[in-house]
């Protein structure tokens, strides 16, 4: 384990401590996939609480480990607060990306770990945000590249998402994750190996360091920097023995 990762892991567990010394639900930053990873990889033992982790909707990739004292098991609220940000006039605005969003919140001078997922819609974008901080994205996000925006809070009992994908089928030799990455990437396996090899490649949120693992159906893998996607399992076998698969690509 590398000194970064032991240090957060240390941090994680001092959180459990306080949580149950103090008899308080606390919290951590939103943690990345490989944060995530060593989180739920840290045997249970080390921890004094149990924890559960959300980050403001289903599905989302950043979240937050909330140590929960059993007294309070039932009755916290994560410290996330949902901001909408959308341009003050959509007739004259950019096609903005999730990288312009980012590169704008983080110029305020924000860390990444106070900020969850960016979901990008077609007019606007929702942000994912420590709580503490979302009267001050409000009153000084005020641009983003040359597109005047405004940023209002939205309640979380209003707020609905359903994941945009495409459908992408083909054949396979295996429901290997090495065979799986390279359809839906359409990527030369030995690219997609290095990528596992190299710590960038999670299914349900947990690192692969095989190839060879076999994909179940209903998996979730998540390739940094590249995307996600759900594999929804087998369709039928052709003569020749390989699997016609479906899954999932989320856009």
């Amino acid at each position: 384990m590398q000194k970064e990762e032991f240090m957060l892991q240390k941090r994680l567990i001092e959180l459990s401590k306080t949580a149950y010394r103090r008899g308080i639900v606390t919290y951590s930053d939103f943690l990345n996939l490989n944060e995530l990873n060593i989180l739920h990889t840290t045997p249970r033992s080390e921890f004094d609480t149990p924890y559960e982790t959300y980050g403001g909707y289903n599905d989302s990739e950043r979240q937050m480990a909330a140590f929960l004292p059993d007294a309070l098991y039932y009755t916290h609220f994560y410290p996330i607060q949902i901001l909408t940000i959308e341009p003050l006039q959509k007739k004259f605005a950019e096609s903005l990306t999730h990288r312009d969003y980012l590169g704008a919140v983080l110029n305020l001078g924000i860390e990444r770990s106070k900020i969850g997922d960016i979901i990008v819609m077609e007019q606007c974008a929702y942000l994912f945000v420590h709580e503490s901080l979302a009267d001050f994205i409000c009153s000084d996000l005020t641009r983003i590249r040359h597109t005047s925006v405004m940023v209002t809070k939205k309640d979380a009992e209003d707020f609905s998402y359903t994941p945009k994908y495409e459908e992408i089928t083909g054949t396979v030799a295996s429901v290997r994750l090495d065979s799986l990455l390279s359809l839906a990437f359409n990527s030369s396996r030995s690219k997609l190996v290095a990528l596992i090899e190299g710590g960038k490649v999670f299914t349900n949120g947990k690192l692969m360091t095989t190839n060879s693992y076999q994909v179940k159906e209903g998996d979730i893998i998540s390739v940094r920097q590249m995307g996600r996607f759900k594999y929804n399992g087998i369709l039928s076998q052709t003569k020749k023995g390989r699997y016609y698969v479906s899954l999932y690509k989320y856009i």
